[in-house]
């Protein structure tokens, strides 16, 4: 796996994930919209962990920095 989400991209996906699992343990998002919300909130945090998104893949968007090559 090629790495394609940036630092930038890194930083929201965990301050969303941060944003959602907050609003399920305050009881603001309940039942099975709670539910997803953790999921994409798990989904956010490996992708932010591993800098690796598959459907940036599929889209063909990356957020890296470009390398300079010598």
């Amino acid at each position: 796996m090629k790495k394609n989400m940036g630092s930038t991209d890194k930083v929201v996906r965990l301050a969303l994930a941060i944003v959602l699992i907050i609003l399920f343990y305050k009881e603001v998002l309940t039942g099975a919209l709670g539910v997803v919300a953790l999921i994409l909130a798990l989904v956010f945090t490996l992708t932010s962990l591993i800098s690796f998104c598959p459907l940036y893949t599929l889209f063909g968007i990356k957020t890296t920095k470009k390398e300079e090559k010598k």
